[in-house]
């Protein structure tokens, strides 16, 4: 059994990983901070020596960056049995990649979008292949506009966040229904409140409200809690493509189960992503 994840090196990410060290014999870490995730794997064959792991630069704002990765990944191995699409954030004030793509928009979704897709070959090569996106209640606040994806009439962080975790959910189902057949499960997940670094770049009352809050969220290790059981627990299998908050089955919002939304947004998102695939 193998595993990638993306965000591994702080937070619920490297949280997910260590709840899951005696899970795989093969553990690839897909990272921007090599510094970082060189103790992560010191932490790792501490506590079980036999796991062999990898740390793969992974930039999700940059596409190149991304298929670099998912090479990288083929070409160490055969197959993939989990892939945690764990990474995410958003930035106060819009921002344009090298790719000339939204920053926020990239890094949640586009950015995992072709790294699945990249590796879907490796995925097919196992029996019941796992694709877990790391999503968020805040998905019932979105707005979504297909014809303003990259935010260039409008951008208010709140809102851009709160869509790009819609699209998390969106791309799962989408996943579910395109490759259950093939043996690929696909979950999404709310974490829960957590204490992270998220909203630390923020200012104003949203910097304001993060700090009256802070000490009623909940710790990383809590927060991993879902991302593991989904990697682990068999029963899970039965419910290809659903959401899930506290270990459960939690029904998303009416735009999550939009059929017309998922397919535009994998159509969109094909399009956007075709150079790389």
């Amino acid at each position: 059994m193998n595993l990638a994840i993306t965000g591994a090196t702080s937070g619920i990410g490297k949280e997910t990983v260590k709840g899951l060290t005696k899970e795989f014999k093969e553990i690839f870490l897909l990272v921007r901070n090599r510094e970082k995730a060189e103790a992560l794997i010191h932490e790792i064959v501490a506590e079980a020596p036999s796991v062999k792991c990898h740390h793969i630069y992974c930039d999700l704002m940059d596409l190149d960056s991304v298929a670099a990765a998912a090479e990288q990944i083929k070409s160490k191995a055969g197959q993939l049995d989990v892939l945690i699409n764990n990474a995410g954030g958003v930035n106060k004030d819009r921002k344009v990649t090298k790719n000339g793509l939204e920053a926020s928009f990239s890094i949640n979704h586009l950015g995992h979008f072709l790294l699945t897709r990249k590796l879907l070959p490796l995925l097919k090569a196992s029996a019941t292949a796992r694709v877990i996106n790391v999503s968020s209640e805040a998905h019932r606040l979105a707005k979504p506009d297909m014809q303003d994806l990259q935010y260039e009439k409008s951008y208010n962080a709140l809102t851009v966040y709160a869509d790009v975790k819609l699209y998390n959910i969106l791309f799962t189902k989408s996943l579910a229904e395109k490759y259950g057949d093939k043996g690929i499960y696909a979950f999404a997940l709310h974490p829960g409140m957590i204490k992270t670094s998220f909203g630390s770049g923020f200012t104003g009352i949203v910097k304001w409200g993060m700090k009256i809050i802070k000490p009623l969220l909940n710790s990383p290790k809590k927060g991993a809690r879902t991302s593991i059981f989904l990697a682990t627990d068999h029963n899970a299998l039965n419910h290809n493509g659903a959401y899930y908050k506290k270990l459960e089955v939690s029904e998303p919002s009416t735009a999550a189960n939009s059929t017309a939304l998922r397919e535009e947004l994998w159509s969109v998102s094909e399009q956007l992503t075709k150079k790389w695939v």
